[in-house]
């Protein structure tokens, strides 16, 4: 990798995505607010897709140096897919799955109908519909990146319901496919299975089962959440040159907790 690291930081490598377009969803916070900065900042234009306006206003504002295309979208309507890839005006270089959302650690025997369709539709439908929606542009020009948001609970399932947990390991088929099927039209997909990150996502757990059976497992196995700079950093690499002969990896982005 050609990131360098100094005092604990990540620096930008200048020009690394010069001309190139890019599509991040869930921009707003969190670790697709740091993916959108970190590319920007190395030169690209930036669709930068979340379902908060105010968010994306307060990005804009804060970073009028950036070459930013805000939109505010919801990835499970299809006309905001239709949007999305509009804005990006004919070119798509990469694309980074970033929104998601939890299931409030719900277990099988208590999932609702209505948490789990909303949780796979974030987490599942709508990457694949905008990675539908992209490749045909990718495949145009013989080349193009793709990096979804898996999570460590596609490793274990100690620290999550089962709908989020269900909804990871999907997303991590979706990825595999879109590799296998774009190996040989330049286009690569990967995804990074991240742990503890601190963003805004509500974590709820209503459940006195979860309580029971997550609550107590969970301080002495989860490390200390991480500035979400850390896992931008990986998908960032992933979606460069510098990562041209990965394709279909689901890589750890968690500190080291997946081999302990």
């Amino acid at each position: 990798m050609s990131e360098l690291r100094v005092a604990g930081e990540h620096r930008p490598i200048a020009g690394r995505f010069e001309g190139r377009s890019i599509i991040v969803t869930g921009a707003g916070s969190g670790i697709g607010l740091a993916t959108t900065l970190r590319l920007a900042t190395e030169g690209a234009s930036v669709v930068a897709v979340d379902v908060s306006a105010k968010r994306l206003e307060a990005l804009v504002e804060q970073r009028p140096g950036l070459d930013l295309v805000p939109v505010v979208a919801d990835v499970t309507r299809q006309n905001d897919i239709v949007r999305i890839v509009d804005a990006a005006a004919g070119r798509v270089d990469g694309l980074a799955n970033v929104a998601g959302i939890m299931d409030a650690f719900l277990p099988p025997a208590e999932v609702d109908d209505s948490t789990w369709d909303r949780v796979l539709a974030v987490n599942v439908t709508g990457p694949m519909q905008l990675t539908r929606a992209v490749l045909p542009i990718m495949e145009a020009v013989g080349h193009g990146a793709i990096v979804n948001v898996s999570s460590e609970a596609t490793l274990r399932a100690s620290v999550s319901g089962v709908a989020y947990a269900t909804s990871k390991h999907a997303l991590n088929g979706l990825t595999r496919s879109t590799a296998m099927f774009g190996k040989d039209r330049g286009v690569r997909a990967n995804a990074v299975a991240v742990g503890a990150v601190r963003t805004n996502i509500v974590a709820p757990m209503p459940s006195e089962t979860s309580r029971q059976v997550l609550g107590a497992l969970m301080p002495a196995i989860v490390p200390e959440p991480v500035d979400p700079a850390e896992p931008a950093a990986a998908i960032c690499w992933l979606l460069s040159d510098d990562a041209s002969y990965v394709n279909g990896a689901i890589i750890p982005v968690d500190g080291g907790w997946s081999v302990v």
